[in-house]
């Protein structure tokens, strides 16, 4: 049995500053081990891009399936024909929503604790005033 390729981004550079290099590699490789062969590279910063588009097509046509944003700058750089692929995000809004919902129920705990505790300072504010007013 042959392994599945991929053709995909392997992370290159310092901290805070990426580049990438488009590789074919197997498709359940870790990122730092060795590609079969490397194709080009990709700066985000700079948004340049080079690749060898006679060598992707060549694996292509072997079976390397390209990787959802390997496919997705493929197309942008004119090497492979057809739409770009949406890429899926987890939302935030999924974790907001989860906080409201736990927050929901410590308020209205926090009402119910907070009418008696509020009766209690102004009886205490009366019972201040007084001592002062016979201690004078």
């Amino acid at each position: 049995m042959e392994p599945m390729l991929a053709i995909k981004l392997q992370r290159i550079g310092k901290k805070h500053q990426p580049s990438y290099r488009v590789v074919v590699a197997e498709k359940r490789s870790k990122m730092l081990a060795p590609p079969v062969e490397d194709l080009g590279s990709y700066n985000p910063f700079t948004k340049a891009t080079t690749v060898n588009k006679e060598r992707v097509s060549h694996w292509v046509k072997m079976g390397a399936q390209p990787t959802v944003t390997a496919h997705n700058l493929l197309v942008k750089e004119g090497v492979i024909t057809g739409t770009a692929i949406a890429v899926k995000m987890p939302k935030a809004v999924a974790k907001v929503a989860v906080e409201e919902k736990v927050a929901a129920p410590a308020e209205e705990a926090a009402v119910t604790e907070e009418a008696p505790v509020s009766e209690a300072p102004a009886a205490e504010v009366e019972a201040e005033a007084a001592p002062e007013v016979a201690a004078e």
